[in-house]
């Protein structure tokens, strides 16, 4: 059977790589609408989407089809990731300001990249490349969908110091993938 006849609950149950390609294929341009919609903001919306469909590839296999439609799950991780930014972007704003930290602001290039970075298969490959502080940083923040309080509280540092490591692990992230296409 072809992925394309293949419903969406069967592509997120799966374990393959090529399922979930598939599945992120089919909703990553309706995620990105769904967020920049609600932020009025391409930046963050992309941001939204990699982190949601990096969550749901973390976390596929509690995926329940009986539970409910891979659509549904899909957008209540949306949902806990757009509250969550609201609830964050004030502190990052003010955390940024102290730290004369500018925002990376994504141009139409590095959200593509970004997009790739979801079907890439070589995705695991640059975040292993990354310094350890960094690459735990993003996986727990990112992929774990912890905040940046309880992330500080475990490593016994600033909530500053992990937003940097995220933010300077992303940028390294999003430079890797640009010089190798």
């Amino acid at each position: 059977m072809r992925p394309a006849d293949v419903s969406d609950e069967v592509l997120l149950a799966g374990s393959d790589a090529a399922a979930f390609e598939e599945f992120y294929g089919r909703h990553v341009d309706t995620l990105l609408g769904f967020f920049a919609r609600r932020t009025r903001n391409a930046d963050l919306a992309a941001d939204l989407t990699a982190e949601t469909f990096a969550a749901a590839l973390s976390a596929r296999r509690r995926y329940r089809p009986e539970a409910g439609a891979a659509i549904a799950w899909l957008f209540g991780i949306a949902m806990k990731k757009l509250a969550d930014a609201q609830r964050r972007g004030y502190a990052e704003q003010r955390a940024r300001r102290r730290l004369r930290m500018e925002r990376i602001e994504l141009t139409d290039a590095d959200i593509a990249r970004i997009d790739a970075l979801g079907e890439s298969t070589n995705a695991g490959a640059l975040l292993e490349a990354l310094r350890p502080d960094q690459r735990e940083a993003i996986r727990a923040h990112v992929l774990d969908e912890r905040s940046y309080a309880e992330i500080a509280a475990d490593e016994h540092v600033s909530e500053a110091v992990v937003r940097k490591r995220v933010s300077r692990g992303l940028a390294t992230v999003r430079q890797r993938m640009g010089a190798r296409r």
